[in-house]
């Protein structure tokens, strides 16, 4: 695995491998190597704070030096592109480059970047890394994908993580599908749109989605109220009530409380949501291990 750039790019073989070498690392039943003398530059064009943080808790882990980058005190903020920056930090010796940008496919400039690109999320593009650690929870859960019913509620037109899912687990021959309100459907990926009520007690995994307020104008924000959403839309204790009893609830966070889902089921029993993000930290090592150890 040269770089990890997209959902599409990686085979089913090299999904299982990167959650299981992640789960080996969190039993404690694979040592966690030391990538000592190699050097990684985190550089976020985006708010992040679950990915960047874990992203760099799983650096320290490894024993990598962080470079230190900030967008608004480097070079970006004089004009120089994306490229430029990547091919500086390649020429000064980083063995790694892990990047959110808000271009879809940002990557696709970067073919003579020559070190490795972990892409943390790419505009309403994909995520890859936060689909695998959902893949990883899931199969912690269930221990397989096949047949698994799985319903994606929220803003699927503007969700990297969504697009990335959808991918993932039809790949791994799970059913997928959507609830979302009509303007955010998004009619590029083949999947059936749901009402919420009518699939809630036959699924296996509700997954909700944050709102992408900061992709939308003003007036399509209006139309979706915060009581008018969670009523049609949100996980509310009603429809938790009428989930399996083994069923799952997961959420990539940050979470709108009382809006995707209501504030006291975030960590409900069946709330896989802060599992999710101790997971992320875990299987984001296998990533950097996988690519630094290629």
């Amino acid at each position: 695995m040269n770089h990890l750039l997209s959902m599409e790019h990686l085979t089913t073989d090299q999904i299982y491998n990167l959650i299981q070498k992640a789960s080996r690392f969190k039993s404690g039943e694979q040592p966690l190597p030391q990538l000592d003398g190699k050097f990684v530059a985190n550089l976020f064009f985006e708010n992040s704070t679950r990915t960047k943080c874990s992203f760099e808790v799983a650096e320290l882990k490894l024993g990598l030096k962080i470079i230190n980058f900030d967008t608004t005190t480097s070079s970006v903020s004089k004009g120089e592109s994306l490229y430029d920056t990547c091919k500086t930090l390649e020429s000064i010796g980083c063995d790694l480059l892990v990047i959110r940008h808000p271009y879809n496919d940002y990557y696709e400039q970067l073919t003579n970047v020559n070190i490795p690109i972990a892409n943390a999320g790419d505009g309403s593009g994909q995520h890859p890394t936060q689909s695998l650690l959902d893949l990883m929870t899931i199969y912690e859960e269930y221990g397989y994908f096949e047949g698994l019913n799985v319903v994606i509620c929220g803003d699927i037109k503007n969700s990297r993580v969504a697009r990335s899912n959808y991918y993932s687990l039809k790949a791994l021959g799970a059913n997928v599908m959507f609830n979302s309100p009509r303007a955010w459907v998004d009619e590029s990926l083949e999947a059936p749109y749901v009402n919420m009520d009518d699939v809630i007690d036959s699924v296996d995994i509700v997954m909700l989605l944050r709102i992408q307020h900061e992709r939308h104008g003003l007036v399509e924000e209006a139309r979706f109220m915060k009581d008018d959403y969670h009523q049609k839309h949100g996980l509310n204790q009603q429809r938790y009530d009428r989930l399996k009893p083994n069923a799952i609830v997961m959420h990539p966070a940050p979470v709108n409380r009382g809006v995707e889902i209501e504030s006291d089921l975030v960590e409900a029993p069946k709330s896989r949501i802060f599992k999710q993000m101790e997971n992320g930290m875990y299987l984001r090592m296998a990533v950097i291990d996988e690519l630094l150890n290629k």
